[in-house]
Parts: C-alpha cells; sequence; structure tokens
C-alpha cells in the first residue's frame, strides 16, 4: 500500500477519488478516506457501509467485478475551516458497455485533520428529477 498523501483542498481528494476509480485500485482509493469507524459509504444499490474495513470490501468487490469510467460534475459546494460538501452528478460507464447508467446524485463530505483533508462519507443514488420538478412546483412562502 502506498503511503497516504496530505491533500490540501477537498477538490484534490475529489480529483484522487476519481483516478482511484478509474484505475480500479481499492487501495490507493482507501488512503482518501478517513481512518475513522464512523466514515459512511452508501453506494447507488443502497447498501450502507460503515467503516473503513467495509468500505475497503466494497471498492475491492466492485473494482473486481468490472472496469469503471465516471464523468463527475460538480453541481454545488459549501467549505467551512474544516469540513466541506460537494453535491455532484455522475454518469458510469460499466466495463466496455458503451451505455451509460445514471445519472446518479452524489454527496461527498470532506473534514480536514492531522493529515489533511479526506473523505468521511459518500452517498450515490439514482437522479429522479421528477421529484425535483415537483419539489420547485411547491410554494416556499412562509406563513
Amino acid at each position: 500500500m502506498s503511503k497516504p498523501v496530505a491533500y490540501a483542498s477537498p477538490e484534490d481528494v475529489e480529483q484522487a477519488f476519481y483516478e482511484a476509480l478509474t484505475k480500479g485500485d481499492a487501495d490507493l482509493m482507501m488512503l482518501l478516506w478517513a481512518e475513522d469507524e464512523e466514515t459512511i459509504c452508501i453506494h447507488p444499490t443502497g447498501v450502507r457501509l460503515q467503516g473503513v474495513v467495509p468500505i475497503r470490501e466494497s471498492w475491492r468487490s466492485i473494482f473486481g467485478n468490472a472496469k469503471l469510467r465516471v464523468e463527475a460534475e460538480q453541481l454545488t459546494h459549501w467549505q467551512g475551516s474544516v469540513m466541506a460538501i460537494h453535491h455532484l452528478t455522475e454518469v458510469l460507464y460499466v466495463g466496455d458497455d458503451p451505455s451509460p447508467h445514471g445519472p446518479l446524485y452524489v454527496t461527498h463530505v470532506y473534514t480536514l485533520g492531522a493529515h489533511g483533508w479526506r473523505m468521511v462519507s459518500r452517498h450515490a443514488s439514482a437522479a429522479d428529477d421528477g421529484h425535483q420538478a415537483m419539489a420547485e412546483s411547491i410554494p416556499h412562502t412562509l406563513h
């Protein structure tokens, strides 16, 4: 396993995340995560994983099944002094299949610790723009 890198920004961690995903390297992927048993990863299947060991094993399983390519686009982000939240969309390509899977809505949460920025949470789920349109049609006036 490689020596952990001290990432200077959440954006650096995010870029490294997608590089590890494209390489299919679970060990490289786990260098980006906080070494905390409270870390959470929810894959698009809805499976909730807590802690570095189950998260690592899930990525090993995913990478063992097929090569992945992801097109990610950041929608919004917020950053404080020790925490950042990024909302993205992802389109996933599996193996040699040219048809896209998704889009997915993704939330990444990063924290700043002694070893730089690290991911503490990833939640990916199928995008449902129908519900978004419905939410936007509801009046937002408070009485």
